[in-house]
């Protein structure tokens, strides 16, 4: 789908906490239809394997649907898929065609150590979930923690691989969520303002710069190499998925533009970097949108994930 940018500007004027709260309550719509799905699906697998390219909104994702199947009576464990990652090997680990360790790549992950702890949950027994050290690059000997499951609780791992054949094909029955920020900004003539993929480019900018520390020019000089990962790693399995959604909120480039426009326009970028352009169009956009203030914004919306404040946060 796509939203109206008109639409869009003239709720945040009018009614800005009203809209907000549609918007989350839309989403939060999503969120209950996937934890009953994942419910019904609970005689067949205990395991949920959720999905999405960089910027998804998974983790907070992952966390909605664990708190909503608490609310159903059924305990859950949302556990992130990074934890998975080997010690890095700097010279056995796979690389892209510029030469640069591919952090995008699936064979980063230990596929069989994951496989294993999916059948051993499965069945009720005791895993250690291990705990990688990404300051570091390597997994920690001593942080691991166990994980039991009872006969109704459920284990939901997240991470951009989860829908990976070498995952999902070895598990099919455990329940497949896959999603995304899908949805476009339009003008009234139908124009296309601002792309869904934008969106999570700008989560991502935002997030890396508040919680990593990391300059923007990093982050966009990745995004690139981000993009052709998810062409090969994670929109080929997206069909895998049991429950699609469009992770996309309505208010949110609204509320993110006066985190990103700062970073954005102090970029230090060549332009013969690869999207330089397309970092130029998004930038031309922000005035486009009208500034909705973030106190208007629930501390259990997605959007938290990425501008902080949110009761998920770390």
């Amino acid at each position: 789908m796509a939203y109206s940018l008109a639409q869009l500007n003239d709720a945040v004027r009018t009614d800005p906490q009203g809209f907000v709260q549609e918007c989350d309550a839309a989403y939060n719509k999503k969120i209950d239809s996937a934890a009953r799905k994942i419910a019904d699906n609970l005689k067949k697998s205990r395991i949920v394997l959720l999905s999405g390219p960089s910027g998804s909104g998974k983790t907070t994702t992952a966390k909605k649907i664990e708190a909503r199947l608490e609310q159903m009576g059924i305990n859950s464990h949302a556990i992130a898929m990074d934890n998975y990652f080997q010690t890095l090997d700097r010279e056995t680990c796979p690389r892209n065609r510029e030469g640069d360790i591919d952090y995008e790549s699936p064979f980063l992950l230990d596929m069989d150590l994951l496989n294993r702890h999916f059948n051993l949950l499965d069945k009720g027994e005791k895993i250690l979930i291990p705990k990688f050290e990404f300051a570091r690059q390597m997994r920690s000997a001593i942080k691991s923690h166990p994980l039991q499951l009872g006969k109704d609780e459920i284990a939901i791992f997240e991470g951009i691989h989860a829908l990976n054949d070498i995952i999902s094909g070895k598990n099919p029955n455990a329940s497949k969520v896959y999603i995304s920020a899908r949805s476009n900004v339009v003008d009234e003539s139908g124009k296309m303002v601002f792309k869904g993929t934008w969106m999570r480019l700008e989560r991502r900018t935002v997030r890396d710069a508040k919680f990593r520390a990391w300059e923007p020019d990093v982050t966009i000089k990745m995004w690139a190499n981000v993009r052709r990962g998810e062409k090969l790693y994670i929109s080929p399995f997206k069909d895998n998925a049991t429950i699609v959604f469009d992770s996309s909120l309505p208010y949110e480039v609204n509320v993110i533009r006066a985190f990103a426009q700062p970073l954005f326009e102090h970029l230090h970028l060549s332009p013969d970097m690869e999207r330089f352009e397309e970092v130029g169009q998004l930038v031309e956009a922000y005035p486009k949108f009208e500034i909705l203030d973030e106190k208007y914004v629930a501390e259990d919306s997605l959007i938290r994930e990425f501008i902080g404040g949110g009761i998920y946060d770390d």
